[in-house]
């Protein structure tokens, strides 16, 4: 039997009215069909905003050798990791009477407890801060050799520097008196899991 239209059929043409519905009801089909797969799809992975929350970062610092730095990201900020050699630290007690808070004692970036001392740190030796400079918000650069050099002070002992407006800091993220950044680098809360594991974001107190 033959599905071909008998000879006579004349195809009746859908109004215009007619036709935006239809293409109407398909769209809105195939954009429910997307609705209900988005939310299943996007389950296999954090959202931006879960990631924005800024869920706690475990750090393997094993292979950390002294005078190195690394860097990681905690809620979409760098955050420095730096072994410190033994003149690095040393450098501190010489660094102390130049420092505007050497104590970290201001309020606007609050240092936790654990960190308020010479070394800003739990383990003397392991640095932890925000590499943000507390000024304007711009990254600071290394100047891990000391002495003379340019926009430094000759009797530079090491610490960072930020090339967007001079702000310099000493091996222990404390900024140098008369400088644009007001506060020390900030100290984010972290605590240590084990000798080879640091954990950025929470502390024993959170």
């Amino acid at each position: 039997m033959s599905d071909a239209p008998p000879s006579n059929f004349t195809p009746v043409p859908l109004d215009s009215s007619k036709r935006t519905w239809l293409i109407a009801s398909s769209c809105a089909g195939a954009a429910g069909a997307v609705a209900l797969a988005t939310p299943f799809v996007s389950s296999f992975s954090p959202s931006e905003k879960a990631k924005a929350a800024g869920a706690a970062v475990e750090v393997d610092i094993s292979s950390l050798k002294s005078g190195e730095k690394m860097t990681v990201e905690w809620r979409g900020k760098p955050v420095w990791i730096m072994k410190r050699t033994p003149e690095q630290m040393e450098s501190l007690k010489k660094t102390d009477a130049e420092v505007a808070d050497p104590n970290s004692e201001r309020n606007a970036f609050p240092t936790p407890e654990y960190a308020r001392n010479e070394t800003r740190s739990i383990k003397p030796e392991l640095l932890v801060v925000i590499g943000i400079c507390t000024h304007l918000g711009c990254s600071p650069v290394d100047k891990f050799q000391t002495g003379v050099q340019p926009s430094l002070p000759d009797n530079w002992l090491g610490g960072f520097f930020c090339p967007c407006h001079g702000s310099t800091f000493d091996m222990a993220g404390r900024v140098f008196k008369n400088k644009p950044a007001p506060d020390n680098l900030e100290v984010p809360p972290h605590m240590y899991l084990s000798d080879s594991k640091l954990l950025i974001g929470e502390d024993k107190k959170a």
